[in-house]
């Protein structure tokens, strides 16, 4: 038994031996895989990590282009500020629109857009063009007038005349019918009347007037040619009526 003992021993010893070498063996192997299952991680996580700050990089690059390509706009100007309006039609313009320097109802001259412009003048334009319109009516209903009393005047002073003449031809005429149908005068008769014989003499006045004669008639007497004695004080072509 002592003799195999050591035998056994060593064979146990190199049992040991061979278990531990392969033990180390493995654990090698174990701590390769593991350094390089890390660093394969270490390396897919840096690679990760370099393509999105790359991404981010080209994204904040786009982004500083668009930004620097297209400008911050500026507003545009509602009317003009720094030019006065002094010439009436004077234009300015501010794009999109245009304005003109035009004269207020009120007679200011101010900066109007185009179309408020137009239309104040166009209004302006109507109420000048209807006022010299109703002037323009009024003066020829004024001469209308005019013409029609002249010429109503005319026609009164026409007719007033003709009335005068029938008045002047009657006359003319009765006295003539007189002058025919009165018979002739006596002798010693003024043949300047009828009716009556008026004497020949320096004055010659009604009977029962005031007249102091030396001579009196008694009327009434026509008058058929001149009243040389004043007999016919009312002219009515016959004297001494009363």
């Amino acid at each position: 038994m002592n003799t195999r003992a050591p035998k056994n021993n060593g064979e146990i010893k190199h049992a040991s031996h061979d278990f531990l070498k392969s033990r180390k063996a493995g654990f090698k192997v174990f701590v390769i895989a593991t350094s390089t299952a890390a660093a394969l991680s270490l390396a897919a996580c840096g690679g990760a990590s370099s393509t999105i700050s790359q991404a981010g990089a080209t994204q904040s690059a786009s982004a500083s282009a668009s930004a620097s390509a297209t400008p911050t706009p500026t507003p545009t100007p509602t009317a003009p500020k720094s030019v006065s309006c002094v010439t009436e039609n004077a234009t300015e313009s501010y794009s999109p629109k245009v304005y003109i320097c035009t004269k207020s109802d009120a007679g200011v001259l101010l900066w109007m857009e185009s179309s408020e412009s137009k239309r104040v003048t166009d209004a302006r334009a109507a109420a000048t063009a209807a006022a010299a319109k109703a002037a323009a009516d009024k003066a020829a209903a004024d001469k209308a007038a005019a013409d029609k009393a002249t010429a109503d005047q005319a026609a009164a002073d026409a007719a007033a005349a003709q009335a005068a003449a029938a008045r002047a031809a009657q006359a003319a005429a009765a006295q003539a019918a007189a002058k025919q149908a009165a018979p002739a005068a006596p002798s010693g008769c003024d043949p300047n009347y009828a009716w009556a014989c008026v004497p020949i003499a320096s004055d010659v006045d009604c009977a029962g007037g005031k007249g102091n004669g030396p001579a009196y008639v008694r009327g009434p007497v026509k008058v058929i040619g001149t009243d040389i004695y004043g007999l016919d004080s009312d002219g009515d072509g016959i004297g001494c009526e009363k």
